[in-house]
This record gives structure tokens, sequence and C-alpha cells, in this order.
């Protein structure tokens, strides 16, 4: 990128520059996270738009999921070596190709390879979270990492109305028109604003590291997103699942072998980090329910006793609050970070979590119920986004940031992959007869329910055995850099 983008020093950047580039960063974070939800309204209808069957239209979100798997570990480290603004560009060309060759799509093959361009974009909320780490004052940076990781529910809430909107009242293609639109808006935004890190880790690039995880974690997905179609005792499940296990664990002797890993293996064994990364796959468990069970219960029949009978663009409107509380969560969340440390904010966010979740199955047969309990859990969401972050950052080193962050994004979602297999399964067999149609029943939601508010516990559980935060440094010996700052606000010993 251009020296005349060159960023001031942390130190020195003025309040004004400081708050330009946090909201372009959030604005950018949005952006993908809209891309993740874009296609939700449309997807019982693309066997009919692309002339396909169920099975094969489906890949056009299995293959954004696998695609978001191996590029976020892969691009963090890309970021820590080659800079971190760099890759984030990068990324958001990818969401913007993927997006125009969607728009232009009229056949399966093409909207899958659009859709996994744009999943190849997942990286820029942690790569986003680790340029704060770098260029921001210190006393910024827990605010501002808590608001860019918020940028991924607010963005999926309030994405899902408007794309229901959209796809019901103008040609489908339009959706992916405007998601390039603000993915080139995104672009020139970065490249304005958002200055490009000095802090670099030296050696090469691990590419043998990089094809061996992403051989592990795509055998491991698929047989986990398309076990239920394929038979959890199929061969090809079988064969994926052994398959993951073999190439992973040989992966990991490779890279404790390896002198410039992808994924420093030794860092990840760290009790902060581990024990951060065991809690954000519950949690990712634990979210994914919430996307799951309400959607349905707005959608299904008024006749089956417990569906509200809405349309698509009213669950959007039902969820689209919980954004708004997320964000203004995320400052509360900072707030506590600061002064208590981001492992009592990690915990206070579970525990609101799982209390929403059991809300939900005593009150679930009102509209406003299902408001009430997506803005309880999207509070408790906004917390722990902020909390993890800042675990990450305050055990490594700045060099290791941007793949630190994103192995820690990769966790979450592979939460949110298994979570959505048990969850199909348990709705698959509690089942009603409804006009010959077996639907999911009220029990089969509650027990998806409980297992949210299940998974939120351990995620509290496993954050006690995270290591007590270090004694707060005095303001008269605070520190001069973000990095510094991230040891003392967002650390624990």
């Amino acid at each position: 990128m251009s020296d005349a983008l060159a960023r001031p020093t942390a130190a020195g950047a003025a309040p004004s520059r400081s708050n330009a580039v946090v909201a372009v960063l959030a604005f950018a974070g949005i952006v993908v996270a809209l891309m993740q939800t874009l296609v939700i309204p449309i997807v019982p209808e693309l066997p009919k738009l692309l002339g396909a069957s169920a099975s094969n239209t489906a890949w056009a979100v299995t293959a954004t999921l696998l695609a978001a798997a191996v590029a976020t570990p892969v691009v963090g480290r890309l970021g820590d070596m080659y800079g971190k603004r760099r890759m984030l560009l990068v990324s958001i060309v990818l969401l913007i190709s993927g997006s125009v060759v969607c728009a232009l799509a009229d056949s399966v093959i093409p909207m899958i390879a659009g859709r996994a361009l744009q999943g190849l974009a997942a990286g820029v909320i942690p790569l986003g979270i680790s340029i704060m780490r770098d260029v921001l004052p210190a006393e910024r940076l827990a605010g501002s990492t808590a608001m860019m990781s918020a940028s991924l529910g607010v963005g999926g809430a309030l994405g899902l109305p408007s794309a229901a909107f959209i796809a019901d009242n103008f040609d489908w293609h339009i959706l992916f028109w405007a998601s390039a639109v603000l993915g080139a808006v995104s672009f020139l935004l970065v490249l304005l604003i958002v200055p490009e890190s000095d802090v670099r880790a030296d050696g090469r690039f691990d590419l043998v590291g990089s094809l061996g995880l992403s051989a592990g974690l795509v055998a491991l997905l698929l047989a986990v997103s398309k076990g239920g179609d394929w038979g959890w005792t199929s061969a090809g499940t079988l064969g994926l699942g052994i398959a993951s296990v073999v190439i992973l664990l040989a992966w990991g002797r490779y890279e404790l072998r390896s002198s410039r890993p992808l994924v420093d293996l030794r860092t990840t064994a760290k009790p902060q980090v581990l024990f951060t990364n065991l809690a954000s796959v519950a949690l990712g468990f634990s979210m994914f329910a919430m996307s799951l069970v309400l959607p349905q219960l707005l959608q299904l029949p008024e006749a089956t006793g417990y569906g509200l009978g809405k349309s698509m663009l009213t669950v959007g409107l039902v969820l689209a609050p919980q954004g708004i509380v997320m964000m203004v969560m995320s400052g509360v969340s900072a707030a506590i970070t600061k002064a208590k440390g981001p492992k009592l904010t990690l915990m206070i966010g579970a525990l609101i979590v799982a209390a929403g979740y059991s809300l939900n199955i005593v009150l679930m047969s009102e509209v406003w119920h299902l408001v009430l309990v997506s803005c309880v859990i999207g509070g408790g969401i906004g917390f722990t986004y902020g909390a993890l972050p800042a675990l990450i950052m305050g055990a490594v080193d700045p060099t290791q940031t941007g793949a630190a962050n994103s192995l820690n994004t990769l966790m979450r979602s592979l939460g949110t992959s298994f979570a959505s297999a048990i969850a199909g399964v348990i709705l698959a067999q509690m089942t009603t007869d409804f006009g010959g149609y077996a639907l999911p029943s009220e029990n089969g939601f509650k027990v998806v329910m409980a297992l949210g508010a299940g998974a939120a516990l351990l995620a509290f559980l496993i954050a006690t055995f995270i290591p007590a935060k270090r004694a707060a440094v005095p303001a008269e010996a605070a520190p001069d850099s973000p990095s510094e700052t991230a040891e003392v606000t967002g650390a624990t010993a």
C-alpha cells in the first residue's frame, strides 16, 4: 500500500483520527456480517431460482462455512507477517468479487463459487481487532475492540430484516449488488482512513501448515454439516470424520516441530488462551440455538399451537433490536473489563445468555416474548464478544494477534457448526404431525433452548479456570503503547 497512507504513531494519534478508525473498522465488520445473513431469506427459494436440487443449492451455505473456516486462521497469520491492513483490504476485495459473482449468477455453480469467495472475507473482524491493538491509543483499546467484536452480531441482526425486505419486493440479485456496493464503500474507507500497523512477525509463511489445517477443517466441517443429509453412520460421514482426526493430529505434530508455525500451539496451550478458546466453542454452540429456534417459532403456522405464523420480514424485525442491545452492551462490557478484567466480563455475559435461554423456555407464545428473549441473549453476547479478544490479546505477543484472534473466531465457528448438527438431529427426531408433514415439536425447541442455556453455563464454568487478572497499573505508571495496555486492561496472568 502507498507510503502516503503510513500511519501516525499510536501515541500521537488524534482522538478524531482514532474515532474514524474505529468507525471504519466496525463498519467493515458489519458489512461482512451482513454477507452471512444475506442469503437466509432466499434459501427455501434457491432450488427454483437456480434450477437445481435442494441438496445442491444447500452448498451455497456450506461453501461459505468451509471457506470462512479455511481463510480465517490463514489470513490472520498473513496479516501478522505482511500487514493486517493489507490483508483486510484483500479480504474485502474477495467479498466484493464474491458478491458480484452471485449477483450475476443464474445457476448453482456460480452461486456456490461466489458464496465461497464471500466466505473468504471472514477474517475481517479478527484482523480489525488486531489492527486496533496496534494503532489505537491505549485508553481506546478495550471499548473499541468490544465494539468491533459486537459488529458481527449487529450486522447479522440488522441484515436479516433488510435482506427479507429486498427479497420480498425486488429481484433477488439486488441482495448481492447491495453487498458489493457496501463492500466497495468499506474498501475505500479502509484505504483512506485506516493506517497500517508497523508490527510484523518474522519468517516465512507456513504453507504446509496452512494446507494441513485447511484439509483437516474441511473434512471435519463437511462431516458435521452434511452428516444429517448423508446419514451420521454413512461411509462418507464416518470417513471424513476419521480423516479429519488423522489430518489434524498430523498437522499438530508438524506445527510443534516447525520453527515458524501457522499456529503457535505452545502459545495456544497457555491457560488464558486455552480456556478462552474452549469457552468460545461453548459460546458458539450456545449462540446458534437462538438463530435456529426463534425464526422457526415465528414462522411456523399458528395452528400448531406454538408457532406464530409470521413472515420472514417480521422475523428480521423481531431480531433487529438485538443488534442495538449488543452495541450498547459492548460499551458496558468495555467498562467492566477496564475496571475488573475481561474474565469477569466473560462470566457475566455467559450467565446472561443462559438466563435468556431459560426465559425462552417459559416465554415463547407471543411476539414480544421473543423480542425480549433475543434482547437478553443479545446483551449477553455483547458482553462475551467484548471480553474474548481482550483475553486473547492479553496473553499473546503483538506479532501474533492476527493469528490468535483469528483462531478464536474459528473456535466460535466450530461451536456453531456442532450446534447446527446436534440441534438438527434433535428437531428431526422430536416432531409433531401437521397435515401430513412432520414439524419440529414444541418440546424439541425447548430441548434445544435448554442445550443453549447449558452451553452458556459450560462457558461460564470454563471461564472460571482462566487465570486471575493482574493488579492494575497505577495511573502515573500507565503504559505508553497499545500492546502494553492490552497486557494490563485485557490481560490476565
